[in-house]
């Protein structure tokens, strides 16, 4: 099996999450200069706006980034494989939808493809449809997220026992303890998306990170499970009205009016926590600086390479006696 070094010719096996709407080519470039993968989500723009962040990406970084289509949430998914192709977008993030018909499209370019899983079963479904590598992504993490409720600590080892690709760890890492975690439980690196958020080159709003700063381990919630759907947000103003709502009865078209990708931009960007959500993981509560993405990185390889020492000198203590 190939290392994500040889796969997607990045330093570290670090990836950033899509981020739909607030994602941008600031925060996605840095993360490709300091050794990861920056990942520019196409949430629901335009081809054009798309083509836009795109060559700012390229503008500000020579290394490696890549394109996160969410199948089912963009109107223009065969219009966003045409600009990766057109800008020989090395990497495709395939998440929210069947990837079956886009990967051999983007293999045919020598494109490597992700999917994003959230079981055994769409695990196997995507190796068996071409895909690269998968991120399997638990229940802790942040915004959507599959209503089978899975965590990290479980799914991890047991999609690695499923597949023959590489599978990153995503939901609930933050640190180098998370990659070691992730790491020991058989994965090849981890997907990050809240942890981002709180650097220096995030151009977020001071509200959402000072929010993320102060959370504490159960200041995250999830809204829209009654009408089958999972979003982890921030603890707000805002998020309280949503609770309030789904309390009293609520319906799939008040759910979509209410999480619409403007007002999490409204929140994120601009800093209204009246009338915006702030998607975010459980690992906020994990969250107590706000360092540059480089040194996040770096920070996070020494720590996972210190953890997994401290483990491996744990396990010596209780070796039988030779």
């Amino acid at each position: 099996m190939k290392t994500i070094r040889e796969l997607l010719h990045i330093r570290y096996p670090i990836i950033q999450g899509g981020m739909g709407n607030i994602s941008n080519p600031v925060l996605t470039a840095a993360i490709s200069e300091a050794g990861g993968l920056g990942t520019i989500g196409s949430g629901t723009r335009t081809p054009e706006e798309i083509d836009q962040m795109i060559q700012e990406v390229k503008d500000r970084t020579t290394q490696p980034f890549s394109l996160n289509i969410p199948i089912t949430v963009t109107n223009y998914a065969k219009e966003l494989v045409e600009l990766a192709i057109a800008h020989h977008i090395p990497v495709v993030t395939l998440s929210a939808g069947n990837p079956g018909k886009m990967i051999p499209v983007l293999h045919k370019e020598g494109i490597k493809v992700i999917v994003v899983v959230a079981s055994v079963k769409h695990a196997q479904k995507a190796e068996a449809a071409g895909a690269d590598l998968l991120v399997a992504e638990g229940f802790e993490a942040a915004g959507i997220n599959s209503s089978l409720e899975l965590t990290t600590f479980t799914l991890i080892p047991q999609i690695v026992n499923a597949v023959q690709i590489p599978v990153l760890a995503a939901g609930g890492i933050g640190d180098g303890r998370g990659m070691a975690a992730a790491l020991s439980l058989g994965a090849s690196g981890v997907q990050m998306g809240t942890r981002f958020i709180a650097t220096k080159e995030a151009p977020m709003h001071e509200a959402y990170k000072q929010k993320l700063l102060e959370a504490g381990d159960t200041d995250t919630l999830i809204f829209g499970r009654t009408v089958g759907r999972v979003r982890r947000i921030l603890h707000t103003p805002y998020a309280d009205k949503l609770m309030q709502i789904e309390r009293q009865g609520l319906t799939l078209e008040e759910y979509a009016k209410l999480t619409d990708e403007d007002k999490h931009v409204l929140a994120a960007m601009q800093g209204n926590l009246e009338e915006g959500f702030l998607n975010s993981g459980q690992v906020a509560g994990l969250i107590t600086s706000i360092p540059s993405v480089e040194e996040l990185l770096q920070t996070i390889m020494d720590e996972a390479a210190a953890q997994l020492q401290k483990g491996t000198d744990l396990l010596k203590e209780y070796s039988p006696l030779s």
